[in-house]
């Protein structure tokens, strides 16, 4: 079965930058469409941004417009969130999910997930 695993996350201060990465193991990616999602502290986990298996990225959440941006490389089996202008409110767990199909903000859709990766935004 697939494999996914983040990472990336870290301590930054309001309006830096982190990368976030997502290695998918053991099948090629061309099929999948994968998604960011993130999960805040008493909040419902939330999707963030998604990218089709044709490499047509969707924005999940009006939040992150304009500052977070996610790329694929299949032949590196990866797919990468860029986070600019972070903010507090982009606190949370970020994690990966993977599905065969169309993007979707619904995460019950997609079928591997990986850990998740913590990221805090703070002064």
């Amino acid at each position: 079965q697939l494999q996914v695993a983040e990472s990336g996350g870290g301590l930054v201060q309001p309006g830096g930058s982190l990368r976030l990465s997502c290695a998918v193991s053991q099948f090629p990616l061309d099929f999948y469409a994968i998604a960011w999602f993130r999960q805040g502290p008493g909040k419902e986990r939330e999707g963030v941004s998604c990218i089709s298996s044709r490499g047509e990225p969707t924005t999940l959440a009006d939040a992150v417009k304009g500052r977070f941006t996610i790329s694929r490389d299949n032949a590196k089996r990866m797919v990468y969130l860029q986070m600019n202008s972070l903010k507090t409110e982009d606190t949370g767990r970020y994690y990966c999910g993977t599905r065969i199909g169309d993007c979707s903000g619904h995460n019950y859709l997609y079928d591997y997930w990986g850990q998740g990766t913590e990221v805090t935004v703070s002064s």
